[in-house]
């Protein structure tokens, strides 16, 4: 099966959280919650986004809403008013996180479609 980003089966909210941001990547259904609880793992999110943290990602599960919670604790070089960083507030790294690409089953695609 080819690679597809997990946008396809998520949607992303993100900001910053002091010198580090707040990832949360929300599953398109139960489907493909359950295909990213099994494979975004923290270790997953932090090569994917190694570019702009450099320190630890933690991750958080919410499955009451679907969602997965990723911490990368030093993504925003001070944070706020203290970076020189173009996104210094992290609004962008939801976006960049659902830019991973994973092999994602045609049922969880298809679990998603309008």
């Amino acid at each position: 099966m080819p690679k597809q980003r997990i946008a396809q089966i998520a949607a992303a909210r993100s900001g910053d959280k002091g010198e580090g941001s707040n990832v949360g990547i929300m599953g398109r259904s139960r489907l493909a919650y359950a295909f990213l609880k099994e494979h975004l793992s923290a270790s997953v999110v932090r090569e994917h986004m190694s570019a702009i943290n450099s320190g630890a990602v933690e991750r958080f599960e919410a499955d009451n809403m679907l969602v997965l919670n990723f911490l990368l604790s030093d993504s925003l070089g001070g944070g706020g008013s203290a970076s020189l960083k173009t996104d210094a507030q992290g609004k962008t790294h939801g976006l960049a996180l659902l830019e991973l690409e994973l092999d994602i089953p045609q049922d969880v695609l298809d679990s998603v479609a309008s």
